[in-house]
């Protein structure tokens, strides 16, 4: 029987409990900051039994204009089936981070109609303070899975849909940038990008809902939340759509509906021409 998720977010210890089943499937959504130009020097290690769900190179479109562009649903399904994913399976991802890819896959899956599915809580980090089982990196073969699409477009928002949402008082655009990228006062990460933030968006860093690698407790995210409960929509958007599902986690959580992140974010916001810009 496959164990239900209780919540988007668990725990290593909850984890570690299930670590047998049958069902559950654990991807290491590991994605390198864009931020962060440091070499990584110590021996990867994943938690043991888990698959690499490879964001960059098999579950975005690699010729979309913009990175980490979100596959088509069909293309979704067959690559999901590819590595095992059933329509029973319980799955869990997490990062080596703590909490910074992960998400992304967790709203990918959301966005695709699957639910049970949550995000590790402090990630690999977490589950090595614990002593729980690693590995090196193995090159696990699952069976063909039978996972199927329930394509929920309304959590997928395009730069048309931004556009057409900023005189909107009843949507709120949420940007998960830095304070100093989102008021252009310091420079973007990729080349010959715009600086600046969309017109009426708002700015909440993706930092200020994690605490040391693991996410804000269910009260402070509530309050962090909070004055979001009375709009109509919420759009959160970062640098390409990555640290925008952090915000979206951060809101689920906290009970707020009617979520959607912007896929293509500010890379595509500001390598847009004519598009409006504020500082």
């Amino acid at each position: 029987m496959s164990p239900k998720i209780p919540s988007p977010l668990v725990s290593v210890d909850w984890l570690y409990t299930i670590l047998n089943n049958k069902n559950l499937i654990i991807l290491d959504c590991t994605l390198p900051k864009v931020t962060d130009d440091s070499i990584i020097s110590e021996e990867k290690k994943q938690i043991k039994g888990a698959l690499f769900f490879d964001i960059k190179n098999n579950f975005s479109d690699t010729k979309a204009a913009f990175p980490n562009t979100v596959l088509p649903p069909i293309e979704f399904e067959r690559k999901a089936q590819e590595i095992g994913i059933n329509q029973d399976s319980v799955l869990v991802c997490y990062d080596d981070l703590g909490i910074y890819s992960s998400p992304r896959v967790w709203w990918m899956f959301q966005l695709m109609g699957f639910k049970n599915i949550a995000v590790l809580d402090g990630g690999l980090p977490e589950w090595k303070i614990k002593n729980y089982p690693i590995e090196n990196p193995e090159n696990h073969q699952p069976k063909q899975g039978n996972f199927k699409v329930d394509y929920t477009s309304e959590k997928l928002k395009c730069t048309e849909d931004v556009l057409n949402s900023i005189e909107n008082k009843e949507t709120l655009i949420v940007d998960a940038r830095s304070k100093g990228r989102f008021y252009g006062t310091e420079p973007e990460p990729r080349n010959n990008l715009k600086s600046g933030h969309i017109p009426n968006s708002v700015n909440l860093p993706f930092g200020e809902v994690q605490q040391a690698g693991k996410m804000k407790s269910n009260e402070e995210l509530k309050s962090i939340f909070k004055e979001y409960q009375n709009k109509k929509e919420v759009i959160f958007t970062c640098g390409s759509g990555i640290t925008a599902a952090i915000l979206a986690l951060g809101a689920e959580i906290a009970n707020i509906k009617n979520v959607s992140v912007y896929d293509g974010s500010w890379t595509a916001w500001g390598s847009t021409d004519h598009l409006p810009i504020s500082l």
